[in-house]
C-alpha cells in the first residue's frame, strides 16, 4: 500500500501534469469528503467540482507548492498560483487524510486576488 507521502506525491505530479482523470481515479477513495468555501462535496465528482471551481477562480493558472508536511495519515500542503488573466493566491492551503493508500479528506482555502 501506498505511503501518505507517495499519495500526495503522485496527486501533485498528476496535478502539475494537468491530468485531473488520472490523478482523481489514481489517488482519490470513492467516499471522499472535501470540504472548501464553497461548499462541502462528496466523492470523485465532488473533487472534480471543485476543480472546475479552481480553474473558474484562477483561469490556466500557473501553481507553486511551497509547503508540504506529512504525518502518518495527514498531509499539510501549502501553495500559490497565479492565472493567466493575473488573478492570483498567495497563501492557499489543503489539507488530506489518506487512509488505505488513497486520499479520503480533502480540506482546500484559498483567497483569490483579482488582476492588478
Amino acid at each position: 500500500m501506498r505511503s501518505t507521502r507517495e499519495v500526495i506525491e503522485d496527486h501533485l505530479a498528476l496535478r502539475r501534469e494537468h491530468d485531473l482523470g488520472a490523478d482523481v481515479e489514481r489517488n482519490y477513495a470513492d467516499d471522499l469528503l472535501v470540504m472548501a468555501k464553497d461548499g462541502v462535496f462528496r466523492g470523485k465528482d465532488g473533487i472534480r467540482k471543485t476543480a472546475r471551481i479552481l480553474q473558474e477562480n484562477l483561469p490556466d493558472a500557473t501553481y507553486r507548492y511551497e509547503l508540504l508536511r506529512v504525518a502518518d495519515d495527514y498531509a499539510l500542503l501549502g501553495w500559490s498560483a497565479t492565472a493567466a488573466n493575473g488573478a492570483r493566491t498567495r497563501h492557499g492551503a489543503d489539507a488530506f487524510v489518506v487512509k488505505d493508500g488513497l486520499i479520503a479528506v480533502q480540506i482546500i482555502h484559498y483567497d483569490v486576488a483579482p488582476p492588478d
